[in-house]
């Protein structure tokens, strides 16, 4: 075991993660035990534990520990339930995801990332790459949590509709400088809830509809 690695990890838990009440016991387990360091570009390695985001291939990023904490405490992901992540980016989400139970079928368009994330998560059960853009994906049944780790300019209700009874979304919503991280819950067949999280910015997903403009 590389003492300084588990060093690290631990300094990012207590020190990051924990101060942004991130306090799900489950949740702080996973991002201390998946190695997140192995799914960092290796030209980046040395800010795997960092307090950054952290860039990848096609303008992309991997979110920084603290909010990747917030997310998956939000949708608290339990055993048997049937996830779908929008952005697998490096796949280590993909990985927490997985680590908490179910299965995840992750979207990622660009496929420099897709295929990266499939051979790191191959060690990983119930996690499936796809290179396809969301915006053009049909969905073959309903999902309990849905991921988007990339940014909507503009809300897009088809998320919302593609949970289940009782299943959570997780979606970042916005322009540069505002932005806010929403929690939305399916109560009923044709009744949700909105939460707002906190404010953040993220970059946006690949082909999100931008708001309409006003012309006169």
């Amino acid at each position: 075991m590389n003492t300084h690695i588990e060093f690290a990890r631990t300094q990012m838990v207590n020190q990051q993660v924990r101060a942004w009440d991130v306090l799900d016991p489950a949740i702080l387990t996973v991002l201390g035990t998946v190695p997140r360091e192995q799914f960092v570009p290796a030209r980046y390695r040395a800010l795997a534990f960092a307090d950054t985001c952290i860039p990848l291939p096609g303008g992309q990023v991997m979110l920084s520990p603290k909010l990747e904490g917030r997310l998956l405490q939000a949708l608290s992901p339990a055993s048997a339930e049937r996830m779908l992540e929008v952005g697998t980016g490096s796949g280590f989400m993909t990985a927490c995801l997985s680590a908490l139970g179910g299965t995840v079928t992750s979207l990622e368009i660009i496929p420099e990332l897709a295929n990266s994330a499939q051979t790191k998560l191959a060690g990983y059960r119930g996690a499936t790459v796809l290179n396809a853009d969301v915006f053009n994906f049909t969905p073959d049944g309903r999902f309990d949590v849905i991921a988007l780790t990339g940014s909507l300019p503009v809300y897009d209700p088809r998320f919302a509709d593609w949970l289940a009874v009782g299943g959570r979304l997780f979606v970042v919503t916005g322009r540069v400088p505002q932005m806010e991280a929403l929690l939305v819950r399916r109560l009923g067949e044709t009744e949700w809830t909105t939460e707002i999280l906190l404010e953040t910015v993220v970059p946006p997903l690949e082909n999100a509809p931008e708001p309409q403009s006003f012309t006169f």
